[in-house]
């Protein structure tokens, strides 16, 4: 699916009252999860005991 389906798809689904804001955090919220999928996809991931590291010093 192309980026512009993509946008349509999501101005489709919003709310007749959808504000810009909303419609621009939602696109925004969706390309994140690509981003992460793709990401977890390629390999590239934390393990859950590398997140606990780095979280320990914000943890204490």
């Amino acid at each position: 699916m192309t980026t512009k389906e993509k946008i349509i798809q999501v101005a489709e689904t919003l709310p007749a009252d959808a504000t810009i804001e909303e419609a621009m955090e939602r696109l925004l919220f969706l390309a994140k999860v690509e981003k992460g999928l793709q990401q977890a996809d390629n390999g590239e991931t934390v393990s859950h005991m590398e997140v606990r590291e780095r979280m320990s010093k914000w943890l204490k």
